[in-house]
């Protein structure tokens, strides 16, 4: 089992250091001191624990597999199989993405994510293979993931810890959305919903990849608009069932906290105290705007396209239930690009059509989630 404890003793005592503590005469210094374990010895016995569970999204930057399938619309295969074919770069990039998820949240939680949702995974297999890499095959990881029409052959997918979360129910939600000159269908990726307890409390996960901004960010624009209106509608026949259901929808948005389809369409507010019953939360806004952190970057600009997005029953001080604690990004170094073209961003695995030995084109995005317990 394992728990943050929230406790600041200096808090309880509203000690402030200064210089006039040098000249305490002995006796009164002695009797601080005495009082200040007193004290801290009361209070460690009436401290907070709580429960803390990661929950993160992490595009995995095109896992194919080796395998070219007839079956399965995968435009950008081909090229991918070539690369991953020579000298064992498959494993080696399963193993990489492995090593990624098992660290994400664990410098305050001492354990690996409960939930990670994917974008890019090609099929189920290459998700069996990950959760099978020595990095996770203890982790009691489980799969949910559809097939989804992308062009490029690409799905988003659903990892969890079985011993924390159980679903009770999944589905995958088609997004149709059509060419503005031919009129003909462009194929995407569908979202999934997965609804399930963790650790008895019913949440709902909604994992994304919208379409990207190919063609560029204003001619693109109508496609996300589309994804968002899809998100907004999931989120709203969920609060329909409970105003104060517990819903977190993630994924790569292709879009920032500030667009429209985020801040317009699905209405996500940057600042808790604007967050209304049957609304959402965007922690992700202020890591962008205030801390200038991105999830990856174009042209040296960074963008925070990978968001984890909560609802206002997620929120609050009255944490008998999972409630939101904190969100990040997690880009640690070993994450980033030291030299070359792309130095300073995240070290993708190719380049220039080579292998890099690198991890993805895009950072982890990652919320904790805390329970009271007695």
């Amino acid at each position: 089992m394992y728990y943050l404890y929230i406790f600041n003793i200096f808090n309880h005592l509203n000690i402030r250091y200064n210089t006039k503590i040098t000249k305490m005469n002995n006796f009164t210094f002695k009797l601080l001191i005495i009082s200040f374990f007193f004290i801290t010895s009361l209070f460690s016995q009436n401290e907070r624990k709580f429960k803390i569970h990661t929950l993160a999204f992490y595009n995995v930057e095109n896992l194919f597999d080796t395998i070219n399938d007839p079956n399965k619309n995968d435009e950008a295969s081909p090229m991918m199989e070539i690369n991953y074919n020579r000298g064992g770069i498959y494993k080696q990039k399963v193993k990489n993405m492995a090593r990624v998820i098992s660290d994400i949240g664990k410098e305050n939680t001492q354990r690996h994510p409960a939930i990670v949702g994917l974008s890019e995974v090609e099929n189920k297999q290459v998700i069996v293979d990950l959760i099978n890499d020595s990095s996770l095959t203890d982790k009691n990881y489980n799969i949910i993931h559809y097939d989804s029409p992308d062009k490029r052959g690409i799905d988003v997918a659903m990892i969890y810890d079985e011993s924390v979360f159980k679903p009770t129910s999944t589905k995958s939600f088609e997004l149709l959305i059509y060419d503005d000159q031919t009129n003909k269908r462009i194929y995407t990726r569908d979202q999934l919903l997965v609804s399930g307890n963790l650790d008895g409390d019913l949440i709902h996960i909604i994992v994304n990849h919208w379409p990207s901004r190919s063609g560029g960010e204003a001619r693109s624009m109508s496609k996300r608009e589309s994804a968002a209106r899809l998100n907004k509608k999931i989120i709203d026949s969920l609060h329909k069932l409970d105003r104060n259901a517990k819903i977190i929808t993630m994924g790569d948005f292709n879009d920032n906290p500030m667009n429209n389809s985020i801040k317009g369409i699905i209405g996500a507010k940057k600042n808790k105290e604007d967050v209304k019953v049957k609304e959402m939360y965007n922690p992700m806004e202020k890591i962008l705007t205030n801390e200038g952190i991105g999830s990856n970057s174009y042209r040296d600009v960074w963008f925070l396209f990978d968001q984890v997005i909560v609802s206002k029953g997620l929120l609050g001080d009255d944490y008998s239930s999972y409630k939101f604690y904190k969100a990040g990004v997690f880009n640690k170094p070993y994450l980033t690009q030291k030299e070359g073209r792309y130095k300073g961003q995240p070290f993708r695995s190719f380049s220039w059509g080579k292998f890099t030995n690198g991890y993805s084109d895009h950072y982890p995005s990652f919320i904790y989630l805390i329970k009271e317990t007695n």
